[in-house]
């Protein structure tokens, strides 16, 4: 479940440093929770597609593993890009 291609411009605008920025953590988090919620709605509907249940499970994973790194190298805004994400921060 690929986010289309508005929606990812959107959110690197919003997120990146400059307009062609997409390799940034902050980018990164902000795709990688768009899929993730994206995923969970579909889970919600189809509650038996294990298949999807996984790649969710490796998807926050990788969040998670990012956040951390990026918690550890700029905490600041680290903070800003939780409250903005709405995401806890539980690392």
């Amino acid at each position: 479940m690929a986010l289309d291609l508005a929606k990812k411009r959107e959110i690197v605008a919003k997120f990146g440093r400059s307009e062609n920025d997409t390799g940034s953590s902050e980018v990164q988090i902000a795709l990688l929770t768009e899929r993730i919620s994206d995923l969970t709605e579909h889970l919600k509907v189809f509650t038996k597609d294990h298949a999807s249940r996984l790649g969710l499970l490796k998807l926050v994973g990788q969040r998670r593993r990012l956040m951390k790194y990026f918690k550890k190298t700029n905490k600041d805004a680290y903070l800003k890009l939780v409250t903005e994400l709405g995401i806890r921060d539980n690392i």
